[in-house]
């Protein structure tokens, strides 16, 4: 009826619709290109001049769906997706999704939902081990995790709690004095910069210490001198972020010697591991976190590479009653016994906004339906994929690893050099069959391949390698090489 919502009958039918329909499609998603070309507006024109009066059956927006949305997607869910990170969204967390939606709860406080704020305090302590983080971050310890939409926004809480800890709480009524400063590298993601823009500090904060040409990770004596010619100038060294995973080659900053000086200077470090993070279930990768004990902060990802559904970042902290005090704001409305006590987490103090989703509820589907054990296989198998790829680039006449590889992501270029390796990129993304993305690093334009999608097998990086050895000779380069047979 108009109006009205689906009865619990309507639901179920309507619900198996839809669940063959997502069935259908990541069945059949591989038959697919994994992007095709469409030209801005072409959706929107197909799209009605104006909203119904009266609600029409759902066959008709599943229709739509198939008709109007589909052709101008990007398929992230496509095993020869390549391009940026894994975006991995597996069908048990899309279950745990789908219970959260139906129950529809706001987890802002714990009294909201107490059941939302314990499971998700819950699944961060567990992590803790099972990461091989150190305890301090644990609840038990003294410190805390909490799940929140994206590494930008623990970026930015990470940014505000640092704030707070260097001007000993004036912060929080003050401001900032316009004397903070931020170190990161050139490989640092955008969004600590923008986290300084919304924090008020500015652009003019953010000071880019140099990297090793070679790793591209921060270079800790340049870092040292950084901090103090800020010290001797009267600025204010707020915050260290390292990254364990850029995005642009995979580099891997520092954490220990950086963890060194901020304890020196009273530094808050805090620690993006937005991509690379998750690989520490599996113990041989933890050395990529070596002196994280020393962080303040720390994030990482689990809608990238640890098969849950977008959004999901974790953070955790060591110093949780920084956190909270920068950004926890009581009105009268939100007071209650239970956040009176001091006995729960309030988690609407450790974020920007207010609401928060169960999200909780789609990585416990996960951790519950693959276990450890098939975490680690997920990344494993991965990295295996990535070093042999890796192999075959070394070994060819017409390719060259552009960056030491890390985990699952290769770079390379094209020997031609940049106009050949773009037009490389742009022939194989035209195909249809595979997706890439570049990056430029001192001023080298490089192509990603970011091995990491659920159902990523060795045949569609044998495929993917292939493809790039006949664009490559199509475009004037020599015949494929030796490593093809490798295939």
């Amino acid at each position: 009826m108009p109006g009205q919502d689906l009865t619990p009958e309507e639901f179920r039918r309507v619900g198996h619709q839809v669940v063959d329909w997502i069935a259908q499609y990541r069945e059949t998603i591989e038959q697919r290109p994994v992007r095709v070309e469409v030209k801005p507006g072409s959706v929107r024109a197909q799209l009605p001049d104006r909203l119904p009066e009266r609600g029409e059956p759902f066959d008709a927006l599943l229709d739509d769906v198939d008709g109007v949305l589909l052709p101008g997607l990007v398929h992230w869910q496509h095993p020869s997706f390549f391009g940026y990170f894994p975006a991995n969204a597996s069908l048990a967390s899309a279950l745990g999704d789908l219970l959260s939606t139906g129950l529809g709860v706001q987890g802002m406080l714990w009294s909201t939902s107490p059941a939302a704020t314990e499971l998700e305090q819950h699944l961060a302590d567990l992590l803790v081990p099972a990461l091989g983080l150190p305890a301090a971050f644990g609840t038990a310890a003294g410190g805390g995790g909490m799940i929140t939409e994206a590494s930008s926004s623990a970026n930015l809480v990470a940014l505000l709690a640092a704030l707070h800890h260097a001007s000993d709480g004036d912060w929080q009524a003050r401001g900032v004095d316009r004397r903070e400063v931020v170190y990161v590298s050139a490989h640092t993601h955008s969004s600590m910069e923008k986290a300084a823009r919304i924090a008020g500090i500015g652009s003019t904060a953010v000071r880019v210490v140099d990297s090793d040409p070679d790793t591209a990770a921060m270079l800790p004596d340049a870092l040292e001198a950084a901090v103090a010619e800020d010290l001797a100038a009267g600025r204010r060294p707020v915050m260290v972020c390292a990254t364990v995973g850029t995005t642009s080659t995979g580099a891997v900053d520092p954490v220990r010697a950086a963890g060194e000086l901020c304890a020196r200077h009273g530094i808050w470090l805090h620690v993006d591991a937005a991509w690379a993070g998750v690989a520490t279930v599996c113990p041989e990768f933890r050395h990529l976190i070596d002196g994280l004990e020393l962080a303040d902060s720390y994030c990482t990802d689990a809608h990238k590479w640890l098969l849950t559904a977008f959004d999901c970042t974790l953070l955790w902290t060591r110093r949780p009653g920084v956190l909270t005090s920068a950004l926890a704001v009581v009105p009268e409305y939100l007071r209650n016994a239970a956040s009176e006590s001091g006995a729960v987490v309030d988690y609407r103090d450790w974020q920007i906004p207010l609401g928060r989703r169960f999200r909780a509820l789609k990585l416990w589907a996960v951790l519950r339906w693959y276990g450890l054990e098939g975490l680690r296989a997920h990344i494993r198998g991965h990295v295996s994929l990535a070093s042999e790829f890796a192999s075959w680039v070394a070994a060819s006449d017409d390719f060259e690893l552009a960056a030491p590889p890390l985990l699952g992501l290769v770079c390379l270029r094209a020997r031609g050099g940049d106009d050949a390796t773009r037009t490389i990129m742009e022939r194989v993304n035209a195909t249809g069959r595979a997706v890439l993305t570049h990056t430029v690093v001192d001023g080298r334009y490089l192509l990603r391949v970011a091995i990491g999608g659920l159902n990523t097998e060795r045949r569609h990086v044998e495929a993917l390698w292939r493809e790039l050895q006949a664009v490559r000779a199509s475009h004037g380069g020599p015949e494929p090489s030796g490593a093809a047979s490798s295939t």
